[in-house]
């Protein structure tokens, strides 16, 4: 199979190719330099393959959560890649994303994803390993920290001990604690969602036939645009 993926959704900008059995990457933590980065890196990746957009079996892309322009970029490169390519589109959670990461480092089969969403709130899912993949037990929200017990509590016993990644732990340290999670490694590359992660998913979805035209390409937000505020340095 080939799946060219890519992510633009956090501060990480990146890019993985499955081409038969061989899986390259191009990571780089960026904020605010996606629209730059990303075409590049698909360049890359392609040329040291020896492929080309049109020997794509499909392009799956972030959907969210994550930064609306983040999110935006990257919707935007893969609809472009697409239509180039005469490929459908996959769409894949940053969530899942952040669990499948979590399962390929360190083999978790249990995690609880949850990405900084600025103004004191959280973006937040949770993930159980089936057949290597880690699958959503709960749907993905956008939260209080304070009210992450009450969102997890029909699935404590399921989660017990499980991983807790991304950015909305390291922003609240006590998060993973108070959850009864095992954090993950507080190095930034481990908890920010990256392309490589979308590939089992995608592949899975693909098999299935879960994939569209690019012009229904659709991403998540889980909050209102217009309730959003940029930062300092943040997209």
């Amino acid at each position: 199979m080939k799946i060219l993926a890519i992510d633009t959704a956090t501060e990480g900008c990146s890019a993985a190719l499955l081409w038969n059995d061989a899986v390259l990457t191009r990571e780089q933590v960026a904020p605010q330099a996606h629209t730059r980065l990303i075409l590049p890196m698909v360049s890359e990746l392609l040329a040291e393959a020896g492929a080309s957009l049109s020997g794509l079996d499909a392009i799956a892309f972030g959907r969210g959560p994550g930064s609306f322009t983040g999110v935006r970029i990257g919707i935007g490169a893969a609809q472009g890649l697409a239509y180039g390519a005469g490929v459908p589109l996959i769409g894949v959670s940053t969530l899942q994303m952040l669990a499948q990461g979590a399962y390929r480092r360190q083999q978790a089969e249990k995690a609880v994803a949850a990405i900084d969403a600025r103004m004191n709130e959280i973006y937040i899912g949770a993930f159980l390993l089936r057949d290597g993949l880690m699958q959503s037990v709960v749907d993905e929200a956008v939260i209080l920290p304070e009210q992450a017990g009450e969102y997890l509590s029909q699935f404590e016993a399921q989660l017990a001990n499980g991983v807790a990644v991304g950015t909305g732990f390291t922003s609240y340290t006590e998060l993973a604690a108070q959850l009864g999670l095992q954090p993950a490694d507080n190095a930034q590359e481990v908890n920010l969602p990256w392309a490589q992660d979308m590939l089992p998913q995608a592949v899975a979805a693909f098999r299935a036939g879960d994939y569209c035209e690019p012009a229904l390409a659709s991403p998540v937000y889980l909050r209102d645009k217009v309730t959003w505020k940029k930062l300092p340095g943040r997209e």
